[in-house]
């Protein structure tokens, strides 16, 4: 493949003040989903009933309950992040050339935005919240967190990318290693997907002894959703080696990005979601760590987000440094 210079118009990059705005918005959706995890351990999601977009039939909510408010706040925050997205779309389209690979990512946002309150709505009015133990709940909540994830996605590219002096338009990158980059996305999915199925049976059947939800992981008498628990620190374990093969492998690779440090940073952050894991399941999934944890594992998927776009989205030409 050919090598071209892309020369840089410093007139023609996105302003600090989007570039802020966009990591802004990476910020506030994660903590949009750290809310619903809150509504989802404390068993709060019908507390608006099976009403939807509206909570209890009304706008606003007089003497509400505890569980009414939380389940509110938690459409409130959502629906305000669909004004933050649909914003940063424009800023974005405004703010930068055509061709601009920001542009894309940013459209993916809003597109998986909806997806995700699509399937919000169809969790409320299906009735698949709370105490639900339909046969549905586990495959729509599987769906729900694939696409957060992929909107998580979205949103870091469109930030990481308006953050690129070099590297941004279509003409100006090739294509590296795709498949692998797709493989390890694809492992993190699948212990995200894993891991909320876990979490949805810590909630649906709690414990009051580890050694009982040992004894429940492998009773025949138990539900599947239970005797599955075991899957996810299984497959994280089996994903953590695929993720450091590859973590070093970024680390020694030499490319236009010193990867070295992002590389650190994601083994670290690999390793704080590891010991809250484990402290959520020593401590039998108190709220405050299944928080934390969640919080843990959103950081390292952005990181791990922006490491693949520096592995797979070069600049055409080596001799461009940034």
């Amino acid at each position: 493949m050919s090598s071209s210079v892309v020369p840089i118009n410093l007139q023609a990059l996105p302003s600090p003040a989007l570039r802020r705005f966009a990591w802004g918005v990476l910020a506030y959706f994660i903590a949009v989903i750290l809310w619903g995890t809150l509504v989802r351990a404390t068993g709060d999601g019908a507390g608006c009933g099976n009403h939807w977009p509206l909570c209890n039939g009304t706008v606003l909510q007089h003497s509400a309950s505890v569980n009414t408010m939380i389940e509110f706040t938690h459409r409130v925050t959502s629906g305000l992040s669909f004004f933050a997205v649909v914003g940063l779309l424009a800023w974005t389209f405004a703010g930068t050339v055509r061709g601009h690979l920001a542009r894309v990512a940013a459209v993916a946002s809003v597109a998986f935005t909806i997806i995700e309150a699509v399937l919000g709505a169809l969790l409320v009015k299906l009735g698949l919240t709370a105490q639900s133990l339909s046969p549905l709940r586990p495959a729509y909540l599987a769906l729900h967190l694939a696409n957060t994830l992929l909107l998580l996605a979205a949103l870091t590219l469109t930030a990481h990318l308006l953050g690129r002096s070099k590297a941004y338009l279509r003409g100006s990158v090739r294509l590296v290693a795709p498949f692998g980059a797709v493989a390890s996305i694809l492992v993190v999915m699948l212990v995200g997907v894993t891991g909320s199925l876990a979490a949805l049976g810590d909630t649906l059947f709690p414990s009051s002894s580890l050694g009982l939800a040992l004894a429940q992981d492998f009773s025949p008498t138990s539900g599947w959703l239970v005797r599955w628990r075991w899957m996810h620190p299984t497959v994280a374990f089996v994903a953590s080696i695929f993720l450091i093969w590859l973590l070093v492998r970024a680390a020694q690779r030499k490319t236009h990005w010193d990867n070295r440090a992002l590389s650190a940073l994601i083994l670290l952050l690999l390793a704080g979601v590891y010991a809250l894991g484990l402290t959520d399941v020593l401590l039998l999934a108190p709220l405050s760590v299944q928080v934390a944890h969640l919080l843990a594992a959103d950081t390292l998927w952005a990181a791990l987000v922006v490491l693949t776009a520096r592995l797979t989205l070069e600049p055409r030409a080596a001799e461009n440094k940034e």
